[in-house]
């Protein structure tokens, strides 16, 4: 088995960044609290546009990815989060070499 990650770009909505910076917060503790097969859960806010996530994260195989996908504390925070987007989230998915 390897290693299933994602990279995702999210755009705030003009005032809504400290919101999404709120939400993502959250669910970051929750997934390191709840889910030991999430390797990395991370989130980088960009230095030259305030506005603009980097959401990059790590799970261990395909099922810890579902696990994340299915767990009650992603559904409570996933539709807060995208209402606090400017347009589409943007997520390349990617697989661990070596």
């Amino acid at each position: 088995m390897t290693a299933k990650s994602f990279i995702a770009e999210l755009r705030a909505r003009p005032g809504r960044g400290p919101e999404l910076i709120r939400l993502q917060t959250e669910l970051k503790a929750l997934v390191f609290e709840s889910e030991p097969d999430a390797l990395v859960y991370e989130l980088f806010q960009s230095e030259d546009d305030p506005d603009l996530f980097q959401v990059v994260a790590t799970f261990r195989d395909d099922a810890a990815f579902d696990h994340h996908m299915h767990i009650d504390f992603h559904d409570r925070l996933v539709p807060p989060i995208l209402d606090c987007l400017d347009g589409e989230m943007k997520i390349a998915f990617y697989r661990s070499l070596g």
